[in-house]
């Protein structure tokens, strides 16, 4: 199974594979957001190690459990041959109607098929008030029209 665009990337391909992944983790569907990835794909998210698909689904499925509302920006920081690096920020509340914002850096590394086999995620969550939250569109795809990261300040 082949996910275009594959490497090696260029600044045009590398923010097209920025986008669809910012896409499909807007849609909040694990299953889907999974097929991304190799089979075997490794993973450091935070403190947690995963492998492979199953683990990764498992995961997306308890984090929007937990994160509610979530909504996503991505941004391409650098990318190089079958490797790019993103920054982000996303927006959620808990349970308690906590509202957060964890900001965060990947490095992904892909194979031939363009399906990432490793992701190392840093993040941090900073706890906001409702009032200051930037991200208001409906559930789902960020609209073209919004603006990104740096056009946020963030």
């Amino acid at each position: 199974m082949q996910r275009p665009p594959l490497p090696p990337f260029t600044e045009e391909t590398a923010m097209q594979k920025v986008r669809l992944a910012e896409d499909a983790w807007n849609g909040r569907d694990p299953a889907r957001v999974a097929l991304a990835y190799s089979p075997d794909s490794r993973w450091r998210n935070r403190a947690e190690f995963l492998q492979g698909r199953e683990e990764i689904e498992a995961f997306l499925t308890r984090k929007w459990q937990r994160e509610l509302e979530y909504r996503l920006i991505k941004e391409l920081w650098a990318f190089r041959d079958n490797r790019i690096a993103v920054r982000f920020a996303y927006e959620f509340h808990d349970d308690s109607g906590q509202w957060y914002r964890a900001y965060g850096n990947e490095n992904w590394e892909f194979d031939e098929n363009g399906l990432m086999r490793l992701r190392i995620a840093s993040i941090n969550d900073l706890p906001i008030a409702e009032s200051d939250r930037k991200y208001h569109w409906p559930q789902g795809r960020r609209p073209d029209d919004h603006p990104g990261l740096s056009e946020l300040g963030l």
